[in-house]
């Protein structure tokens, strides 16, 4: 039996949650498949499985905000996976911000409470 098999996979997906290296703030969350968390190992750097496009996702592709892996922990009931990165460029949303948790719930309404650190327009190409 392999690591990866001691994973309880729904759907062959695991949730996975990436947290920045040092300050322990959650930067983002996706999914990853057995192929997507295989070559996280093996590369050292995150790839995770597009649900939307429903193809791999290499983190920092297109932008070069790359995830360098640290380490990565199973929770209690082997279904979740906590991801330890190094955020290169200090990017980890599309929207252009550090983390992808940039609206806050104040008096009933969603708010922004995060600054874009740089266009997203400048960030992804557009064909």
């Amino acid at each position: 039996m392999s690591w990866l098999d001691k994973i309880s996979w729904t759907d062959g997906l695991v949730p996975v949650i990436a947290q920045e290296l040092g300050t322990n703030q959650v930067l983002m969350f996706a999914f990853m498949n057995r192929e997507a968390l295989q070559l996280t190992m093996e590369t050292g750097h995150a790839v995770y499985w597009s649900r939307s496009r429903g193809k791999l996702w290499h983190k920092g592709e297109e932008s070069g905000h790359v995830q360098k892996v640290h380490a990565l922990r199973l929770d209690c009931d082997a279904d979740v996976i906590l991801m330890t990165v190094e955020q290169v460029g200090g990017i980890a949303c599309h929207t252009g911000r550090h983390d992808c948790f940039f609206q806050k719930l104040e008096n009933g309404e969603w708010t922004t409470d995060k600054p874009v650190i740089k266009n997203p327009e400048e960030i992804y190409k557009h064909e």
